[in-house]
């Protein structure tokens, strides 16, 4: 079977409170198998980033949610009828959960709607059994839903050949020196590569790499061991501590609830370009690498 982390494991970036709590009718300590049952799917147009699988709606309403876990940056749901529910934010895709005695009209956090009208970008809403309301809105449609045979899992395009995830056990320096071995790429777009660690993005790359002390210039294949070492725990660090403050909110992040992320305000490099370095002053540089923006201090990172 696929390893990837479920909502009820201690260091899952899922949170329960989120996709339990607010979907339950009655009792919020009933597990996830209990409580989470979709009754109707509506999907107000025929695709997002892709076509959805045949049959969608039908293949799911009935069926109740028996494990809730986390691939990489793909959320995955699986279902009492044997397949999985695969599920991608994108860039800009966010769910809002409805808990079954809001008011008509009324959204979870700050929107608050008239009666019947339908945000322009809800693709997506599951009704529950017992009455709450999942709707999944993407502005730009990078995100995607996908259906599966949970027996086949490990096949599943996207997972097959993943690397490990940067808060598990397999995730070390020592597994950093393995993968990196040979390689001619600088750092950060070897750490940004899912093959060889799943689910690391932009932001937690170039803050890692910075607390390292590692330039993101550097080729994978030419750190020392020493330095992967460090490197694999700050990593860590960054991600946990992301968790904890509830994210990034760059732009449009939102939880389930409305809230906003804080980990944006403790931001050492990233989108910080000519602001002083929080080490030795000097100005935060930017540089584009395989298309994306990357941050660093050019005297602290070697």
């Amino acid at each position: 079977m696929t390893s990837y982390l479920s909502a009820t494991d201690a260091n899952t970036p899922l949170t329960r409170r989120d996709f339990s709590s607010r979907l339950t009718s009655s009792n919020p300590k009933e597990t996830l198998s209990s409580s989470i049952a979709f009754q109707t799917v509506h999907t107000r147009r025929k695709d997002l980033r892709f076509p959805f699988p045949e049959n969608f709606n039908h293949r799911i309403e009935g069926a109740r949610i028996t494990r809730l876990g986390r691939r990489a940056k793909y959320l995955v749901g699986e279902l009492s009828s044997g397949e999985a529910l695969i599920m991608h934010l994108g860039m800009t895709g966010r769910f809002t959960v409805e808990g079954p005695k809001a008011k008509a009209g009324e959204r979870p956090g700050k929107f608050h709607l008239a009666a019947g009208e339908i945000p322009k970008h809800d693709h997506v809403v599951f009704d529950m059994q017992g009455g709450a309301t999942v709707t999944f809105n993407d502005a730009r449609r990078f995100g995607f839903m996908d259906l599966w045979p949970l027996a086949d899992l490990d096949h599943y395009p996207p997972f097959d050949g993943m690397g490990p995830e940067p808060i598990s056990n397999q995730f070390s320096g020592a597994y950093l020196a393995e993968a990196f071995k040979g390689k001619k790429a600088p750092v950060k777009a070897a750490l940004l590569d899912q093959y060889v660690v799943a689910g690391l993005g932009n932001i937690y790359v170039c803050e890692a790499l910075f607390r390292s002390g590692i330039s993101p210039k550097k080729l994978a294949g030419a750190i020392r061991k020493d330095k992967l070492e460090i490197l694999a725990v700050e990593v860590r660090k960054v991600i946990e501590e992301a968790i904890e403050a509830g994210g990034s909110t760059i732009s449009d992040f939102e939880h389930t609830t409305g809230e906003l992320g804080y980990f944006q305000h403790r931001f050492q490099v990233y989108d910080r370009e000519d602001e002083p370095c929080v080490v030795c002053t000097r100005p935060i540089k930017r540089m584009v690498q395989s298309g994306r923006s990357t941050f660093y201090c050019s005297h602290c990172q070697r």
